[in-house]
């Protein structure tokens, strides 16, 4: 849930999923040692935006958590999957943990969440009509990616060069760079993202 501009005169409370990721976030840097200087360093992200979402007081972006999960050597998946309870072998349906980015217009559900054991995940994404996110490094380097649209058009860059996938399409790359993933039609874009670790 993202902060309302009104803040707690409107009534406005954190997700309690934000919540758990603040925490994990806090967490992470406390492990290191580090200050909110040093992460904002290795970040590229301002020291205020990094303590607000420490706090849970905004509602962090997909482009945000990549940057911190780059810094962290984690993917999104290995993050969100942390602050959940422990993982089963077999996750229903309505057990997956779905994360939303409200800004972009971006939902990201773990299909099979990430295992220490395991190198592999499946993730379904949904981007709303119009909603373009950009990403200036993968959370690991190196990662494997392999994008499978279900529904609706998706473009994909990596690499600098523009790939467009419509339903039915697979494409497979490793991501060393910046990457962009953009809606490509007049309606919702459904994907299958199965991420290797290296």
């Amino acid at each position: 849930m993202r902060q309302a501009e009104h803040g707690a005169e409107s009534g406005w409370a954190p997700d309690p999923v934000d919540v758990r990721i603040a925490g994990r976030l806090a967490a992470l840097r406390a492990e290191r040692g580090w200050s909110l200087g040093e992460l904002a360093e290795r970040s590229g992200v301002s020291r205020s935006t990094l303590s607000r979402a420490e706090r849970a007081e905004t509602s962090p972006t997909a482009a945000l958590l990549n940057r911190l999960c780059h810094v962290y050597g984690r993917t999104m998946s290995r993050l969100l999957s942390e602050v959940e309870s422990d993982p089963a072998p077999l996750v229903r349906a309505d057990e997956q943990s779905v994360w939303e980015d409200r800004a972009s217009g971006f939902v990201r559900r773990s299909v099979s969440p990430p295992h220490p054991a395991l190198r592999g995940e499946l993730v379904e994404g949904r981007l709303a009509a119009g909603a373009d996110i950009a990403y200036d490094r993968p959370p690991v380097a190196g990662l494997e990616q392999h994008i499978w649209v279900l529904g609706g058009a998706l473009d994909v860059t990596a690499e600098g060069a523009r790939h467009h996938l419509a339903a039915g399409d697979c494409l497979r790359l490793r991501v060393w760079g910046p990457t962009r993933f953009r809606c490509a039609g007049d309606e919702e874009v459904r994907y299958v993202l199965a991420v290797v670790l290296p």
